[in-house]
């Protein structure tokens, strides 16, 4: 490494007050983070990230079979010290019929759910049907301005198909998060 000395220290005290404010930064001001946009078309695509009630609502059909599903809708999961309780909203015409299931309920939630459901609570009430159309993101068109800005920010790419895939990206990530 060479080093320079300098025998004026005002001259070695300009050159480093110089070196801190003049330190390295970027020509241009850089595009938005491609990994950030990913990332968030990451995060909201598909049921596996949703909460695991909301996977269970989604998949209830599937759980517990076809008898069962007619009857019932999984509310909430709880804690307790005892451990997790399901909430189940129950038609109240089978309510004595889901009771007489419930362990076989309990154990079918326990293996969907990844974990230990330590007992069932079953409340009385209508049920509300919820599908896969309820969680899903819509998204909309770009305005003619956000895809210039988007076209814009991917202007310095020198490599024409990286410029496009990274356009595309991009208004896909802003049509997902409106």
């Amino acid at each position: 490494m060479v080093q320079f000395t300098s025998l004026d220290p005002i001259a070695e005290a300009r050159a480093q007050v110089k070196l801190r404010y003049a330190r390295a930064r970027p020509v241009r001001a850089p595009m938005k983070p491609v990994g950030l946009m990913a990332e968030r078309i990451g995060r909201k695509a598909g049921t596996a990230k949703l909460p695991p009630l909301k996977q269970m609502q989604i998949n209830w059909r599937q759980i517990v079979g076809e008898q069962i599903w007619r009857w019932c809708q999984p509310e909430k999961i709880t804690s307790s010290k005892e451990g997790r309780v399901l909430t189940l909203m129950v038609l109240p015409q089978a309510a004595p019929m889901i009771q007489h299931q419930s362990e076989i309920i309990r154990q079918r939630v326990s293996v969907a759910a990844g974990g230990d459901i330590t007992s069932i609570r079953i409340v009385q009430g209508q049920i509300r049907r919820t599908g896969p159309g309820e969680f899903r993101r819509r998204s909309r068109t770009l305005t003619p301005a956000e895809k210039a800005d988007v076209a814009a920010q991917a202007v310095p790419i020198e490599n024409p198909r990286l410029r496009a895939a990274i356009v595309a990206l991009g208004e896909a990530v802003l049509s997902a998060t409106e």
